[in-house]
């Protein structure tokens, strides 16, 4: 019998709940970190950031096979299988007794949730193009942000009730229950006959073709920039609020209220981007992400933090700039290649995440006693990326919307 979505928000709450995933699996963790650390006997808390950069470095090599593999066999069997190997992989992590043994266990997580990240991404780009894709992916984006506001506070209260395990657990049920809702609701939204014949060279071919259109390379490493300054505060956010701020018990809150900037930055996107255009609001915010660190770094450069109410208006700023960046930023890259969706999400995701991988881990290590090297990673991650808006701007082609292949 052939499914039939019911409206246009169910799909954009099913999306949703596949990126959500992610989120969960990173966010939901944070206010566990130290716990798990002393379960499992980790002696240098710098080792805690892996918790969170190795999840990211499996997202970045799983979309290698996910997006490929669903151009081939169908975006919705491709969810299934990232599922099962994600769900294989929470075990791992729900007995580990060493970091090596967590470490592996995030890293799989990160392949498993490639998946329903990776394909979520081309089913938006299978129904939608344009300006209308970026509002789509606003709203999207808006309610996947529901859940680093919640997930942290939710991570603490079953912490406290019934240990960091049952996180990990959590984490399963609202998977699975997705994956029901994907079956039973969702239609699959690649066609048959757009389906590409699976072959070992359908990636090369992929990338060949990636390749041949400017704004798809240009802002996939604008995302990267961005993301790897973001990765720092996500790896490094513990460390900050509850060892250089001692404020353990308002973490969650904390994280939570500038998780919501990042919202509305997004519902707002939501309703401006199609009267401005993506290229316009990205041009406007990477200004705006680059500047905000720049008067952070003049006020506080070679002091100790300033009060906590001083820090969060800046961190508010940064992460409204951000709401605008990461919509649109993706969607700009995948415009041009619909015909290729599935590969061109892989490589956008993979190239983006893989730079972000080490770029959170250089700057994170400089964060012991100060915020200001994570502003200072914010100040040149911005900078760069106005240099990638400089170059589309001063090309020939930097008013078209769709560039077309050399």
């Amino acid at each position: 019998m052939k499914i039939r979505q019911k409206s246009e928000l169910e799909f954009i709450i099913v999306m949703a709940s596949l990126m959500s995933l992610v989120a969960l699996a990173i966010d939901a963790l944070l206010s566990a970190i130290s716990e798990i650390s002393k379960s499992i006997h980790i002696e240098n808390p710098k080792n805690n950031q892996l918790f969170i950069t190795m999840i990211f470095l499996g997202l970045g090599f799983g979309q290698l096979l996910s997006g490929p593999l669903s151009d081939s066999f169908g975006r919705k069997p491709i969810i299934y299988v990232g599922f099962i190997v994600f769900a294989f992989a929470s075990f791992i992590c729900i007995f580990a007794t060493s970091l090596e043994m967590m470490i592996v266990g995030r890293l799989l997580q990160g392949i498993g949730l490639s998946a329903p990240r990776t394909i979520s991404v081309a089913m938006v780009r299978d129904r939608f193009s344009g300006n209308y894709m970026a509002k789509v992916m606003s709203f999207i984006v808006v309610i996947f942000i529901l859940v680093p506001v919640v997930a942290p506070a939710i991570g603490k209260l079953m912490l406290d009730l019934y240990g960091w395990r049952s996180i990990f657990y959590s984490q399963l049920i609202f998977g699975l229950c997705t994956m029901i809702w994907v079956w039973k609701r969702q239609p699959e939204t690649l066609k048959p006959e757009n389906r590409k014949k699976f072959k070992l060279p359908l990636f090369i071919e992929g990338v060949k073709e990636f390749l041949k259109y400017k704004y798809a390379v240009i802002f996939t490493l604008f995302s990267g920039f961005i993301t790897g300054s973001f990765m720092v505060y996500l790896s490094a956010s513990q460390h900050i609020f509850e060892e250089q701020y001692h404020l353990k018990e308002e973490f969650p809150f904390i994280f939570a209220g500038l998780a919501i900037s990042i919202g509305l930055a997004t519902f707002l996107n939501g309703k401006l981007v199609v009267r401005l255009g993506m290229f316009k609001l990205v041009s406007i915010f990477a200004v705006v992400f680059t500047i905000v660190p720049l008067f952070y770094i003049f006020l506080f450069s070679g002091e100790t933090n300033p009060n906590i109410y001083i820090l969060l208006p800046f961190f508010g700023l940064q992460f409204f700039s951000i709401g605008f960046l990461f919509g649109n930023t993706r969607a700009l890259a995948m415009e041009p290649i619909g015909h290729i969706a599935g590969v061109g999400a892989a490589i956008n995701g993979f190239v983006s995440t893989i730079m972000a991988v080490p770029i959170a881990t250089f700057i994170g290590s400089f964060i012991n006693e100060s915020a200001l090297p994570l502003f200072i990673g914010f100040f040149v991650c911005g900078s760069i990326s106005l240099l990638l808006i400089g170059y589309i701007l001063f090309s020939e082609r930097a008013k078209n919307t769709v560039l077309e292949p050399k």
